[in-house]
């Protein structure tokens, strides 16, 4: 069975605890090497890590003979760059989300991919988290009756670093044109639309209200399914408290749950009432990691392509009115 040596692009905080250990843990993969742009950072990286090879050069890691498989997890403007690199290569790629950050540099990604019949994943993980595993089981059974509206709503003041002068790629408008929208909306977006199918139709506003950084910090968004399910979100990030809750309702009864808390979820009906709280994984993308060897070696389809990931792009873009 063949053993997959991955690579990973950006070795940041999140590959830290999030993912890169789930490459680690994963049968038949191993993390092989790392590359980072100050070279002493990756070299401490690999060390704590037990990783053989580090780079300051991205070329240099994409065309190691022994790298079977990359990982981008740079920040989202560099994802194409690197992106349609690792396909000249020939190469199985995972890109951290959002994918891109626009609908156009997605299309082009995952078109050449597919162009060289090359795999292509995105880290929506929380496809393949238990928790939201056990909604979707709801929602397939019927459980809610037909199902007609999901809301949600997330609040959050803002940070230390949002009030200081410091530099964040996350807020900013060049970067990152919808601000934490474009990195926290993307999760929740491509839940929905892996629980509830493909969105057809979306629009919303977006503005900058509190002017302490270039970005939009505001933003409502509402759109439609592709069975007639109806959608609206809204995303705040000046508010007093935070909040996260989404409520998927039906003609029968009521889901509730939190996108990134780790709390109980919850179904009401007529027929059940239950709550359940089911552990994340540790580290908390093992299942996407998981699912990506079970697509590579046995051919069983992974819950988050670029596909997939283009479409929730394409919703995000919609929604924060972009040209598309």
């Amino acid at each position: 069975m063949k053993e997959y040596k991955w690579g990973i692009i950006g070795c940041g905080d999140v590959t830290e605890k999030k993912s890169g250990p789930a490459y680690q843990q994963t049968d038949n993969f191993r993390l092989h090497a790392v590359m980072r742009r100050d070279l002493k950072k990756a070299k401490d990286y690999a060390q704590r890590h037990a990783v053989p090879f580090f780079y300051s050069n991205a070329d240099e890691l994409i065309q190691n003979p022994e790298i079977d498989a990359v990982y981008i997890a740079t920040p989202p403007d560099t994802h194409k760059y690197y992106a349609l690199k690792v396909a000249a290569a020939g190469k199985p790629c995972c890109i951290e989300k959002p994918m891109a950050p626009s609908y156009e540099d997605c299309i082009e990604i995952t078109d050449t991919f597919q162009r060289l019949s090359i795999p292509l994943y995105v880290a929506y993980y929380r496809r393949s988290l238990p928790r939201f595993l056990k909604i979707k089981e709801w929602l397939d059974s019927n459980e809610i009756g037909e199902v007609r509206h999901v809301n949600y709503l997330y609040t959050r003041t803002a940070s230390p670093l949002d009030l200081s002068d410091s530099y964040n790629w996350r807020t900013d408008k060049e970067i990152a044109y919808g601000g934490y929208f474009d990195d926290l909306a993307s999760h929740a977006l491509d839940l929905f639309m892996f629980l509830l199918g493909d969105i057809e139709n979306a629009s919303g506003m977006s503005t900058n209200q509190q002017n302490i950084y270039s970005a939009m910090d505001a933003v409502v968004g509402y759109w439609k399914h592709s069975n007639g399910v109806t959608g609206s979100g809204s995303w705040n990030f000046g508010a007093n408290e935070r909040n996260d809750r989404v409520e998927i309702l039906g003609n029968k009864g009521v889901i509730r749950f939190s996108v990134f808390n780790e709390e109980e979820i919850s179904i009401e009906s007529a027929e059940k009432k239950d709550t359940l709280f089911i552990e994340n994984p540790d580290p908390i993308q093992l299942h996407h990691v998981k699912n990506i060897q079970q697509d590579l070696i046995y051919g069983l389809k992974h819950p988050s392509t670029g596909a997939s990931a283009t479409k929730t792009t394409w919703v995000m873009d919609k929604i924060l009115s972009k040209e598309i």
